[in-house]
């Protein structure tokens, strides 16, 4: 049985992936931290757009309008842009959400797409109302998936990460014979192998095992991966090596 706690998938390979969500809490304290940062970039832009103002007028030119007008967009896009942009292109994670272990993904588990990333910040406003994110918190609390109205009308879910554990050494047991002839992990593999070397210690030797053959033999199939000398966690162990040193690890 999940726990309230705790999202449950079930992947096209028959297998459960579970993920922990983020309450009020965590989430909070993610988004203290990226506030922080966006009072810092609105200050840097006030200062640009003072220094200019100042320059223009020493210099008796206009363009006080224009200055205006550059300031309203550039909050707008403090406010909205800094989370869309960081979620959409940064694997569903801003620099707060980093720090403190969090993630946005698709209700389903895959990575957040950038239609998702945009909708669910563009009903940040209605979340923060009225100024302490009240509706956002009821929200969060009320619902199934510990989700507000941004991520409920994405299809989205926030959730806590781990820190891998798969050994450093795995990079060196990656094969470079021809017996890997197929391509990388896709995003719905990737997010596969990492939920499992995340909670394979959380797991029953049985059942442990049993994910392990069965993520393994999959990845076999599809990537052509024999290598008969690896049993099937080094197997997937040394497959997410490889997307590491690809750089494709979020």
């Amino acid at each position: 049985m999940t726990a309230p706690d705790q999202l449950s998938i079930e992947t096209p390979e028959q297998i459960a992936l579970e993920f922990p969500l983020a309450g009020v809490g965590s989430r909070f304290l993610a988004l203290a931290i990226d506030m922080l940062l966006q009072v810092a970039i609105g200050l840097l832009l006030l200062l640009a757009v003072g220094g200019t103002w100042s320059l223009l007028q020493a210099g008796g030119a206009g363009g006080g309008a224009w200055l205006g007008a550059i300031a309203l967009i550039g909050v707008f896009l403090i406010f909205y842009g800094y989370f869309m942009v960081f979620e959409a292109f940064w694997n569903g994670q801003t620099p707060g959400k980093r720090v403190v272990g969090l993630r946005v993904l698709g209700v389903t588990g895959r990575p957040v797409h950038v239609g998702e990333a945009i909708l669910r910040n563009l009903l940040r406003v209605v979340d923060s109302l009225p100024g302490v994110y009240a509706v956002g918190i009821v929200s969060v609390l009320v619902s199934q998936r510990s989700q507000r109205l941004g991520d409920l009308a994405a299809g989205t879910v926030v959730v806590h990460e781990k820190a891998l554990t798969a050994p450093v050494m795995a990079v060196a047991a990656v094969p470079t014979t021809p017996a890997w002839t197929g391509g990388g992990l896709t995003d719905a593999e990737l997010t596969l192998v990492e939920t499992f070397l995340q909670r394979r210690h959380e797991l029953d030797v049985d059942v442990r095992a049993t994910r392990a053959a069965a993520i393994a033999g999959h990845l076999r199939a599809r990537l052509g991966a024999t290598a008969p000398e690896l049993r099937d966690e080094p197997l997937i162990e040394a497959l997410h090596a490889r997307a590491r040193t690809s750089g494709r690890v979020r």
